[in-house]
């Protein structure tokens, strides 16, 4: 059975570029859509899963200087090296530094998250579908000024063909396969910090079988 034409192939480390809009803390301020603390802990992980498997990852802020602060230091720290592109208008996709630097990768796929879904989120998504674009909306890395807002932009991005995804499927999907051994360590390490229950259910696992291993060694 061959795949309709239609449906997105998955996603990979060579196929994608992750796009970080304006994690500031005047923009998380008002952010009602989203726990704050999960706002920061999904977003951490996402960066860690971009970082691990290598993926082009561009950062933005609005008004640093005048208005909106620094970017959040838990992205900074994972990306240490980036030179994160500060704009004035609202609109990511208007800025021509930002579309030349994801153009430069010569990648399609999108994979986008930040603040506010309704504003910086929506706005670059609708330019860059009509440029030809597959965009990824990383859902519960972004936040909207109510959680009407946030899911009305949502269901606006899906109607125009962008998919929704969150950022443990982005980190599993990149991962594909357990045997991949160069990036599992750095996988799991990622669910056990940033992904709550799982985690802990690999700890768990490891604990326990690795005491029945040790048993059976006895």
């Amino acid at each position: 059975m061959t795949t309709p034409a239609n449906v997105p192939t998955l996603l990979n480390p060579q196929n994608s570029v992750l796009l970080l809009i304006d994690f500031q803390p005047q923009m998380a301020f008002g952010v009602k859509s989203i726990d704050g603390q999960t706002l920061v802990n999904n977003a951490t992980g996402l960066a860690k899963a971009a970082k691990v498997f290598n993926v082009p990852t561009i950062i933005t802020s609005v008004a640093e200087k005048s208005f909106s602060g620094p970017t959040f230091s838990q992205l900074r720290d994972v990306f240490p090296q980036n030179t994160i592109i500060d704009r004035t208008t609202m609109n990511t996709w208007e800025d021509k530094r930002v579309v030349d630097e994801v153009k430069k990768t010569g990648r399609k796929k999108i994979v986008i998250a930040g603040l506010w879904t309704e504003v910086c989120i929506v706005m670059p998504t609708l330019d860059a579908l009509r440029e030809g674009f597959e965009v990824y909306v990383v859902v519960d890395a972004c936040g909207g000024t109510s959680p009407v807002a946030h899911d009305m932009a949502v269901q606006r991005m899906i109607q125009a063909g962008a998919q929704p995804i969150t950022w443990l499927q982005y980190l599993l999907e990149l991962q594909r396969d357990w045997a991949r051994q160069e990036t599992y360590d750095a996988t799991t390490g990622i669910v056990k910090q940033h992904a709550g229950t799982y985690g802990i259910g690999i700890q768990y696992a490891k604990a326990v079988l690795g005491e029945a291993a040790n048993e059976g060694k006895r």
